[in-house]
């Protein structure tokens, strides 16, 4: 079968996502036309390649893209079926059954559409940080449900595709119960750690290293936008905090006992090894090399040239900061068969390593 056309398609909604998924698909070679309820933002994302804000013939659109806050996703998914009647329409909302249940409440033809979600984004917000590349290898999970047609389904793939995305394909209950153990769970947990921070003298705030860093960094995303998305997947949500809850009663009841203290972090080791790491792969696939780097113009360029001149190929890298010193640390996975060659090329190179420590 050829490939659905999605030229011209319509993006509503020019914040990260909904900029992204133009420059995406502007990439492709797709014509795209953006409409924001807040006009600066489409021209913001049209002048860093979102496409244009000129208006399109409805009649002509093949693809709607709706990127809204969620509160608003109905009501505009809703006007989108009805404003470009020729048009597969889809959303990139991060919860998918109360919207399918609001748009089936308001008794819509929902043939032409199907919900999708990019699991894709960042704390930051607005088109300034939007880009092409953000979808690139990330899953788009596409949601088609019992009335949805195969061509609406498979123009929603190719738009997808078309992004760079690996597509995987569920329900929505389904989608909301794993978004919720993966993505919204997460982000209340992070916020309750970073929250307790509040409390926190300064001077027990300057110990702080990378691990907090890492457990806080989604804390600082937009509590509006958070509001709205854990509360439309509010009782998958609070069945994963009352699990949560379960697991804490179990410690405290346990605390004092070292062997109960033990299980309780073994079992968070063993759930950190089930993320799957690049293509899929676990992270002890992998060996880790971390090196000492001044906190100077041209340093990174020059680390990254030594090991590509070592002929490593490198799969993951993350940056600590030393909070005395002006010095970093990076700390470089690579194949773990490479790895003592890796350190052994960097100390060559003039390199100063440390011990490695665990992602």
């Amino acid at each position: 079968m050829n490939e659905p056309s999605l030229t011209p398609a319509v993006v509503i909604g020019a914040g990260l996502v909904g900029a992204s998924v133009g420059a995406a698909l502007t990439r492709a070679g797709v014509e795209v036309h953006l409409i924001d309820s807040v006009s600066s933002h489409a021209r913001v994302a049209a002048s860093r390649g979102g496409g244009t804000t000129e208006p399109v013939d409805p009649a002509a659109v093949r693809l709607v893209v709706v990127a809204v806050p969620p509160a608003k996703l109905a009501a505009v998914i809703a006007d989108a079926l009805a404003t470009y009647p020729k048009a597969t329409v889809t959303d990139v909302g991060s919860v998918k059954g109360t919207v399918l249940a609001d748009l089936r409440g308001r008794g819509v033809n929902l043939a032409r559409y199907v919900g999708s979600h990019p699991m894709a984004g960042s704390q930051r917000v607005g088109p300034v940080t939007a880009r092409a590349d953000l979808f690139d290898d990330r899953t788009w999970v596409i949601t088609p449900h019992d009335t949805s047609r195969a061509k609406a389904v498979l123009t929603v793939h190719a738009l997808a595709r078309s992004c760079g995305a690996r597509i995987v394909s569920m329900g929505a209950t389904h989608h909301d119960e794993a978004v919720a153990q993966v993505s919204h769970l997460p982000q209340l947990m992070s916020s309750l750690t970073a929250g307790r921070l509040n409390e926190v003298p300064d001077e027990h705030l300057n110990l702080a290293g990378q691990g907090l860093r890492d457990v806080t960094r989604i804390a600082s995303s937009d509590p509006r936008l958070w509001t709205q998305i854990i509360s439309a997947n509010s009782e998958a949500v609070r069945a994963e905090l009352e699990a949560v809850r379960d697991a804490l009663d179990d410690l405290l009841a346990g605390w004092g006992d070292d062997e109960s203290l033990r299980r309780f972090l073994a079992a968070g080791r063993q759930g950190a090894k089930a993320i799957p790491g690049k293509h899929g792969t676990g992270s002890a696939a992998y060996g880790q090399v971390v090196v000492t780097i001044p906190d100077a113009p041209g340093a990174l360029a020059r680390l990254f040239a030594d090991i590509e001149a070592a002929g490593v190929n490198v799969e993951d890298v993350r940056i600590e900061h030393d909070p005395a010193r002006e010095v970093g640390y990076l700390a470089v996975e690579v194949a773990k068969p490479v790895a003592k060659a890796l350190e052994a090329a960097m100390t060559r190179a003039g390199w100063a390593l440390r011990p490695a420590q665990p992602f």
